[in-house]
């Protein structure tokens, strides 16, 4: 692997942006180390240690930093989109069109759902032989029932690339106000929600929000974000959070917190949109000095070597993190209280511990995450292959976010969660994944 990524390093491109690189990089990685540290395992059961430390929340404004992945997300989508259709064959428009959005959707799923399908059969069937075996409290039954929990952000990423064609177009005719309209439509549904009272409109800005900061990639990738357009997302983002959390109906955490009647995550709120324009503004203001970084070999080779196993190690931090609680309690290792000078004083031991454990999982399960050979729009796919992809893009969304709700645990048993007014089992979740990644295969077939 060593040559292999000293190799890719060697080749970048001068025109490459390696800082978008380094900040998918870091914000996965600072996502990771949050799950780890907020974890309060007790043989008891899984706490969450900002509610054990509420006067920790405010990390929460430096650790949440699924906005700027999204936002880099919207500027490689636009990238990646452009480059097709300017590779798109001389053919009846709609054709090509189908063609082009059947080849990014396949190109962009592939590299999320081979490592997330990986996951989902080896977790499957590892529920599956607990619970034969009769298993399934305690410690294993939570981790069973959590290690999906992180499977949401991939949902939400899913919809995001099979937006990015439309959402595109409206950046490409209104530049800042198609950002400035969904923004708009985010402070509606929580006018709505709080001020009205309209029940379950809330869930819209799972929508305008985090498309909100993924259009903000749009505006990254035309280089519309200059350092004054930075300074003034995040000053005006960081006062906005700060007046909204201090004199609104929003919480100081910008993570979800068990118990509280309104979470800024689930569903997003106008603070967490706020929340993401200030990080959004930072990461903009530190790139000069971030690009001259990566501009050592050394440097941009650790980068390279990071991007390509990110998304595996996204997907098993969790299970490694439980592993290591488990091990120590089967070793009848102490878990001091949570909190304690004593659980303080382990937490080197258990990053550690975490961080050799997902490496020994990255080891494992890294192939998955190489993407295959990418589709360029050149054959036309088979009839309806644009919205033959939209439809295995919408199940493969579901199917991924009705994993996370519901989990692995009691299998047999026929456990649901509510998706969208839905009941969804986790075998049903698994085959709405495998069944719409099939539909965006089959649409694409054509444009190998």
């Amino acid at each position: 692997m060593g040559s292999s990524v000293r190799e890719l390093a060697g080749a970048t491109p001068a025109t490459r942006d390696r800082y978008v690189d380094l900040l998918r990089v870091a914000s996965l990685g600072a996502v990771v180390l949050g799950h780890w540290l907020m974890a309060a395992v007790t043989p008891d059961g899984v706490g969450n240690l900002l509610a054990v430390v509420p006067a920790l929340q405010p990390l929460t404004w430096l650790l949440q930093v699924m906005p700027v992945f999204f936002f880099v997300g919207g500027f490689s989508h636009a990238l990646s989109y452009r480059s097709l259709l300017r590779k798109r064959p001389e053919a009846a428009p709609g054709a090509a069109a189908d063609s082009v959005y059947s080849a990014f959707l396949r190109a962009r799923l592939q590299r999320l759902l081979r490592p997330t399908m990986v996951f989902f059969l080896v977790w499957g069937a590892a529920a599956l032989l607990v619970q034969l075996l009769g298993g399934g409290g305690g410690l294993t039954g939570v981790t069973l029932r959590m290690v999906t929990q992180p499977l949401w952000f991939i949902g939400i990423y899913l919809a995001m690339v099979a937006f990015t064609p439309p959402l595109l177009k409206l950046h490409e005719r209104y530049g800042w106000g198609a950002f400035a309209g969904l923004a708009g439509a985010a402070v509606t549904v929580d006018v709505l929600r709080f001020a009205a009272g309209v029940p379950y409109v809330e869930f819209l800005n799972f929508a305008f929000v985090w498309l909100a900061v993924h259009q903000l990639g749009f505006l990254r990738a035309d280089g519309r974000i200059d350092l004054r357009r930075a300074a003034l997302l995040a000053g005006g983002g960081l006062v906005t959070a700060t007046a909204l959390v201090a004199f609104g109906p929003y919480p100081l955490s910008m993570v979800g917190m068990p118990g509280e009647k309104v979470s800024n995550m689930a569903p997003p709120t106008l603070a967490l949109l706020a929340h993401g324009l200030w990080l959004v503004g930072a990461v903009e203001l530190l790139r000069a000095p971030a690009a001259r970084l990566l501009e050592r070999p050394r440097v941009w080779r650790t980068v390279v070597a990071a991007n390509g196993v990110a998304m595996t190690a996204f997907l098993w931090h969790l299970t490694a993190m439980f592993g290591v609680y488990g091990a120590l309690l089967a070793l009848d290792v102490a878990l001091p209280e949570p909190a304690s000078a004593a659980w303080w004083a382990q937490v080197p031991l258990r990053l550690a511990l975490a961080a050799a454990l997902t490496a020994a999982l990255v080891a494992a399960f890294r192939t998955f995450e190489r993407p295959a050979a990418p589709a360029t729009p050149g054959i036309p796919g088979p009839s309806g292959a644009g919205p033959l992809a939209a439809l295995g893009a919408t199940l493969c969304l579901l199917g991924v976010l009705g994993l996370s709700m519901v989990g692995f645990n009691d299998l047999l048993d026929g456990r649901t969660a509510l998706l969208i007014a839905i009941p969804v089992s986790a075998p049903a979740a698994v085959a709405m994944t495998l069944g719409g990644w099939l539909l965006v295969e089959r649409a694409g077939r054509g444009t190998r």
